[in-house]
């Protein structure tokens, strides 16, 4: 078994490196439920059991994940004087490769313009479209996460300068600049024609600064919508609603996003991150940041109430099920992406953590993962989390939203899934494989031990 650290022993290395963690919002402040559980306060589940897969594989390739690792992605020394996020510390040359890598080992295409050819046309095969190639003018919505954002004052409201939190684990500018270069220049994408951000959170000036450079006429979305020398996209309602399916009563009701309405095409663009009430925040808890409003917003469902720290062990109703399979969200993704250069816990973190086991050895992640399968690389960041952390990624029920999606037509939990209307109409299908790996050191999937069936993991 590899090596694993867990919060304590991290406390100590922040401890001698003058960097003190600290929480990122106030929890009764911001009323939030309860308190991030600590390492005692845990339910521990049982061991995952290998190579058992549930539910059906999804893309060109079902259930394939790419797993594109770099060192030289990062060579940043450490919290101090400089930031993670800064060129001189993480190379833009180098994600660019593992992008481009990334996505022709995920499609099969050798070059980048073949690689969107195929991902547009099989999002529109299975999507009734029939083979239809990108169209000028179609949108197309990508949704980050900056949720070290929220914590209070992190981005001052005057300047739009990131003041507080700043070597938080918020997804790169790297990372989205290189997820741009691909949609223009390899795509036919016009800049116009996409929005990128989150909508719970300000986008600060360090990130955009960056990708505006080269991207001037790209959306640049948030929740604030900037100010008047440093103007952003504001996020607005649609008249789209988004149902829970525990159908909570008294709930004011949610919306879609207008960006998220009007796009043909969505991707997901999420961190890699252990968390102290869900056990992950993948590309499924992306979406916590999506409605605009805060996940336990008074008046609102209250969508914490479905993770494990509160509904444990498996066979709950999970809400990350409905935001994987409403129409204008999971729906309509086409391409799920895991931004793993840097990693840590939130919301107890501000800065990240290097990984220990092979072959990081010490270092920062430097991962990318990707799939058009939303269960199956959402199962494979995990497992990547259980094998370097002993803590919170083993939380009972940690990966119940799986099961409960790859099984959304016929759940453990007995749900009906249909985010899509206010009463139980069209249950959701599968959205996707999930099973764990056979162990950390060979980490393979089904597919990969040569089954019809499961997940298929491929390093580049």
């Amino acid at each position: 078994m590899a090596e694993r650290t867990d919060r304590r022993d991290f406390m100590k290395i922040v401890a001698g490196a003058a960097v003190a963690p600290y929480l990122f919002y106030c929890p009764m402040a911001a009323g939030f439920p309860g308190h991030p559980l600590t390492p005692e306060e845990l339910v521990i589940g049982p061991d995952a059991i290998p190579n058992q897969p549930v539910g059906v594989g999804k893309g060109i390739h079902p259930g394939r994940v790419i797993w594109a690792h770099d060192p030289k992605a990062s060579t940043w020394p450490g919290p101090g004087e400089s930031h993670w996020w800064e060129p001189e510390n993480t190379h833009q040359a180098v994600v660019d490769k593992m992008m481009s890598a990334a996505l022709q080992q995920l499609t099969g295409k050798s070059d980048d313009g073949t690689v969107w050819q195929a991902l547009f046309e099989d999002f529109n095969q299975t999507h009734g479209n029939g083979k239809a190639g990108y169209k000028k003018g179609e949108k197309l919505a990508i949704k980050v996460n900056f949720v070290g954002c929220i914590y209070p004052a992190a981005v001052d409201p005057k300047t739009y300068d990131l003041v507080r939190a700043a070597d938080y684990m918020n997804t790169s500018p790297q990372m989205m600049l290189s997820l741009l270069r691909q949609l223009v220049h390899s795509g036919g994408v016009r800049p116009e024609d996409i929005s990128i951000g989150d909508p719970i959170t300000q986008f600060p000036n360090q990130y955009y600064d960056i990708l505006h450079a080269e991207f001037p006429t790209v959306q640049y979305m948030d929740h604030d919508g900037g100010i008047a020398d440093h103007p952003r996209t504001r996020a607005q309602y649609s008249t789209v609603p988004m149902y829970w399916s525990c159908r909570p009563a008294g709930t004011t009701q949610d919306y879609v996003p207008v960006h998220y309405a009007e796009a043909k095409y969505f991707l997901n663009l999420a961190n890699m991150k252990s968390h102290t009430i869900a056990g992950a925040t993948l590309c499924a808890k992306n979406h916590f940041g999506s409605l605009i409003r805060r996940p336990p917003e008074k008046g609102y469902y209250d969508m914490h109430q479905s993770l494990p720290y509160k509904a444990i062990g498996p066979g709950h109703y999970r809400g990350l099920v409905d935001l994987m399979g409403h129409a204008h969200m999971g729906g309509k993704t086409m391409l799920f992406m895991i931004d793993g250069l840097y990693s840590g816990v939130h919301p107890i973190e501000r800065v990240p953590r290097t990984w220990s086991n092979a072959p990081f050895d010490g270092h920062w992640a430097c991962s990318l993962l990707a799939s058009q399968d939303p269960v199956a690389i959402d199962s494979v960041a995990l497992d990547f989390l259980r094998a370097q952390w002993s803590d919170y990624p083993h939380m009972a029920g940690s990966d119940d939203y799986l099961h409960e999606a790859a099984l959304a037509d016929n759940p453990p939990s007995g749900t009906f899934y249909d985010p899509n209307h206010a009463k139980n109409t069209t249950r959701l299908a599968s959205l996707g494989v999930h099973e764990h790996w056979n162990n950390p050191q060979d980490r393979q999937y089904s597919r990969n031990l040569g089954k019809n069936a499961g997940i298929e993991l491929v390093k580049v």
